[in-house]
């Protein structure tokens, strides 16, 4: 146009400094904000909000807030464009600021000023500010207006203010696509699925035809309740209809399908979708971990490196379950320090992951050094370092974290309740046990059905069944997990026939047994001795119910048998298991080949032992009896010396004992307590009396590693 000898006028430039904004080219503005001055023109209204808003898009907000000082006359526009600036720069204050400053104006609000103004409130932390601002907008006659309607219905809706989000909902004149996208997609966020469900019918019953975002927002609601075939329906409505699968949406349908233990159709979606970014690939990540395929899960990763991707937070939290699940640490040391690199590491989410996988890797001292690193701790990020030492057998310092914790103001959720219970019945620890139970019905926990079976088990642990009887009547509703929590507690304390009687009382009240109600049941029979009613339940288990046995119960099967004295059962209970057996299951066979003296077997199962787990010294020590047992001395030196060889060392056991509510901790061979002469001389005289009654104590209760 200049070549051409054509002049520009005011109406030009605002194009033009338009297109910069979209190539991101702020020295490409300057110099045309240069040439408009040379050429005389003034900064009208049209040309200083494209300048403002150019600066602030790409981060330069002080450039356009002097921008903005130097405009004598600011009308509506340009304040939206300034105050929208600050806003996507993420300088909430300046934009609250900016907002007071243009109502002590001429210039009055108008729909975008308040939508951009209340999205800053957006927050559970920000929603009293909200409220004001909705004062405000009625005040100002536009809380009918679809815009300032739409963004209040999301204020309060992840302000956690449901009720006030539908009220405003239902009071809406004309209620478009994107609010009930919003309204669906705010009970989805805040948990509160069946609404999500009855708010989606009620928008089709309407009239209004769902879209992509409909489907996005609505498709998690489905995740807990829904069967394959309900998700198989929608997923049918979505093709019938034509909506418009992008990668959001398809994302949405992998996750569920996934959740629905539909890994081929979810592969399926993946491989038909046009468009890849890093919400499908997470999206695939997250569900091959879910369905414990985790060295699929890797394989994608190493695919969208592949692809020049960038991980972000939410796929580093996906994949770290992945090297937690192979215990594969080292890759997860080069993800963690990528991870670092990239300076992800303190965001709770993924700090949570880290630590996770650290504690399952075995190295639940890098997991507390993470913990420490991380600098804003959410009710997520203690959960896990608390559950990460309760299963780790650290249950005194998961219940110290957790009324640290309470100390520091976290609010404790279900989960961290759950977590700290299981630490009691760990230790066991009765006292801080009721003291989490007082807490529970002060907090309003008592209607959380997984809480409460955690609270039944606590107390069975701790040896007060009647109590974990009492809280279990007391349970106005009940789901399988507790049932099979007070039938575990029954069991745990040997009355088999007690157990029996509440899994048949569960059938008669119309629950449906799960794995965990049969794994109980044949660990009671274990317990009790009780060979036949093993094998008959495990039959129950796999052919009346269909339940397929998984490792854990072949392990108990091995148990029944093996501490029967049914040792040759117990080997071919192994050798039939469709997959191979675990540490776990051989570790069972060479216990019972340790009470039965079979060295033979012992021998067998010890192989594998020493093979799956080189460096657990308790099998190392198992076999050793079973050996010394028998008198073969030279075997037990040469395992010994194989101990020292592979770096194996002996990890001491220890004991809890809880005394006038302190709970105290002995290793063996522990001279460390106050009282430790005392308590030796009542053991000796305990030991006395017990030789008294016949009983002879085993002469290689302890071995040294010489």
């Amino acid at each position: 146009m200049l070549g051409c000898g054509v002049f520009p006028d005011k109406y030009t430039f605002p194009p033009v400094i338009k297109c910069c904004t979209g190539l991101n080219n702020v020295r490409l503005g300057k110099v045309i904000q240069d040439m408009i001055l040379e050429m005389g023109f003034d900064l009208d209204m049209f040309v200083a909000s494209s300048f403002i808003k150019l600066y602030a898009d790409n981060g330069c907000i002080e450039d356009a807030r002097r921008f903005f000082d130097k405009m004598i006359d600011k009308d509506c526009v340009l304040w939206n464009v300034m105050i929208n600036g600050y806003v996507q720069c993420g300088e909430s204050d300046s934009a609250i600021k900016l907002f007071k400053d243009m109502m002590s104006s001429e210039a009055k609000p108008d729909s975008v000023t308040f939508a951009c103004v209340l999205s800053i409130s957006c927050s559970e932390a920000m929603v009293e500010y909200g409220r004001q601002l909705h004062g405000l907008v009625v005040r100002s006659g536009l809380d009918f207006d679809p815009l300032v309607g739409n963004t209040l219905v999301t204020v309060y809706s992840k302000g956690r203010q449901l009720g006030d989000a539908r009220k405003l909902f239902d009071m809406m004149p004309q209620i478009d696509l994107v609010v009930w996208n919003r309204m669906i997609g705010g009970y989805v966020q805040n948990g509160f699925m069946d609404d999500a469900s009855m708010l989606c019918n009620e928008m089709i019953s309407a009239g209004i035809k769902p879209d992509s975002i409909t489907f996005t927002s609505f498709l998690p609601s489905l995740a807990e309740s829904s069967s394959l075939r309900q998700v198989k329906e929608i997923h049918g409505y979505i093709v019938r209809h034509g909506v418009i699968l992008d990668v959001y949406l398809n994302s949405a349908l992998i996750d569920l399908y996934f959740k629905c233990r539909d890994a081929v159709m979810a592969c399926k979606i993946f491989n038909l979708s046009t468009k890849f970014d890093i919400v499908i690939y997470t999206a695939m990540i997250s569900g091959y971990v879910l369905n414990g395929m985790n060295k699929d899960a890797l394989e994608i990763f190493r695919w969208l490196l592949q692809k020049k991707m960038i991980p972000n937070a939410l796929t580093f939290s996906s994949i770290l379950p992945a090297c937690a699940g192979l215990a594969a640490i080292k890759l997860g040391r080069e993800l963690h320090g990528y991870i670092t690199k990239n300076e992800l590491e303190e965001k709770c989410p993924v700090g949570s992951a880290i630590m996770n996988m650290y504690a399952k890797c075995g190295r639940l001292d890098l997991a507390h050094l993470i913990f420490g690193r991380i600098s804003e701790k959410d009710a997520i990020c203690w959960n896990s370092i608390i559950t990460s030492f309760s299963q780790d057998g650290k249950p005194e310092e998961a219940v110290y974290l957790f009324r640290q914790m309470g100390m520091e103001g976290v609010k404790y959720d279900c989960v961290t309740v759950s977590a700290a219970l299981s630490a009691c019945a760990n230790i066991p620890a009765l006292h801080y046990g009721k003291e989490i139970h007082g807490f529970m019905i002060k907090g309003a926990f008592e209607s959380d059905l997984f809480d409460m079976s955690a609270l039944i088990d606590m107390y069975a642990k701790c040896g007060k069944l009647n109590i974990a009887r009492l809280v279990f009547n007391l349970m106005q509703e009940k789901n399988e997990v507790a049932w099979n929590s007070i039938i575990a507690a029954y069991g745990y304390h040997g009355y088999l026939a007690d157990s029996l009687a509440l899994f048949h009382n569960m059938l008669e009240e119309g629950i449906q047994p799960d794995h965990i109600t049969f794994l109980t049941i044949l660990s009671s029979c274990g317990h009790a001795g009780q060979v036949e009613d093993g094998v008959h339940y495990f039959r129950c288990m796999t052919e009346e119910y269909g339940i397929p046995a998984q490792m854990e119960h072949y392990a108990c099967m091995a148990d029944l048998f093996g501490r029967a004295g049914h040792l040759d059962e117990a080997f071919e209970v192994i050798k039939s298991m469709p997959f191979p057996p675990a540490a776990s299951v051989w570790g069972t066979l060479l216990g019972a080949c340790r009470v039965h003296g079979n060295v033979e077997l012992a021998e067998v199962a010890s192989r594998y032992l020493l093979d799956l787990e080189p460096k657990n010294s308790g099998y190392y020590l198992l076999l050793t009896h079973v050996l010394a047992d028998a008198g073969k001395w030279r075997s037990v030196h040469k395992i010994q010396h194989l101990m020292k060889e592979s770096g194996v060392q002996k990890v001491p056991g220890c004991s809890w004992i809880e005394v006038k509510n302190t709970t105290c901790v002995f290793f063996a061979a522990d001279g460390s307590h106050p009282e430790s002469l005392q308590i030796y001389s009542l053991l000796k005289s305990l030991l006395l009396e017990l030789r008294k009654v016949d009983y002879v104590p085993q002469a290689v209760a302890c071995f040294g590693n010489d």
